[in-house]
């Protein structure tokens, strides 16, 4: 067992410690996490994913693997871009959210394969995939660069990594952006969600996770290539897109 410590939003907790805490986290935001996002963004997190989706660059045939995918709106809109000759494949390694997920496929009569498993263990093949993809997920992740690299290890050559996350905001709106954090995430989880508990720890992640600059230097040490960063809303989320050469 590790002594080593990391950050569960601002506490620290033993690494060991750190799944199965934000495994509960998302056990119970699970049914309500899509109104949740719509509400927390404004809306704004489909724009962000269809703007991922489209500077992904894939096409018909490709396979395609959303890390972290939850709820599975990016598997829904990867599928149609790879259409009945492609694959794209869902994972997440928590059950609830691949459980509504995978319910979500059901109701849209898309037919994508849902997998649970951790992003720092991928049960998949070297050089398996066009494009891997996580959203929103990354920062959640106990050894990050473990992930980083297995996400590497199972792109074909030529394939693009996306990582779609919060980062950090335009200097002038961080007091704003502090308040509607703090005070607005926590009230609306508890009207919507009944669970304050685990936004205050969802704003906490977001300031912990890796700024711009640095998630890009943490993809090159992955053996990632030609990294760069979009900034989309000041900066609240910035979509990183990596190369495997």
């Amino acid at each position: 067992m590790s002594d080593k410590e990391t950050h569960f939003g601002f506490q620290s907790v033993k690494e060991n410690e750190k799944q199965k805490k934000v495994g509960e986290v998302f056990h119970s935001v699970a049914q309500k996490y899509d109104i949740m996002n719509d509400v927390m963004s404004v809306g704004m997190h489909r724009v962000w994913k269809r703007f991922a989706i489209n500077t992904s660059g894939v096409k018909r045939g490709d396979r395609v693997l959303d890390i972290a995918g939850g709820s599975g709106d990016l598997s829904k809109l990867f599928s149609k871009k790879v259409g009945a000759t492609g694959q794209v494949i869902l994972t997440d390694i928590n059950a609830s959210m691949l459980s509504v997920g995978r319910d979500n496929m059901i109701d849209a009569g898309v037919n994508v394969p849902a997998t649970q498993c951790n992003a720092e263990f991928l049960p998949f093949q070297d050089n398996a995939f066009d494009c891997v993809i996580v959203a929103f997920g990354l920062r959640n992740m106990t050894h990050k660069e473990n992930a980083l690299k297995e996400m590497q290890r199972v792109l074909k050559v030529g394939g693009r990594l996306l990582v779609l996350e919060f980062s950090k905001v335009w200097d002038p709106l961080s007091k704003a952006y502090d308040a509607y954090s703090f005070k607005f995430l926590p009230f609306m989880g508890k009207l919507i969600a009944n669970d304050a508990t685990s936004y205050e720890y969802l704003a906490e992640s977001i300031r912990m996770h890796p700024n711009q600059e640095t998630l890009k230097k943490m993809m090159e040490d992955a053996g990632l290539s030609k990294v760069d960063y979009y900034n989309l809303s000041a900066g609240i989320v910035a979509l990183h897109k990596g190369y495997k050469l």
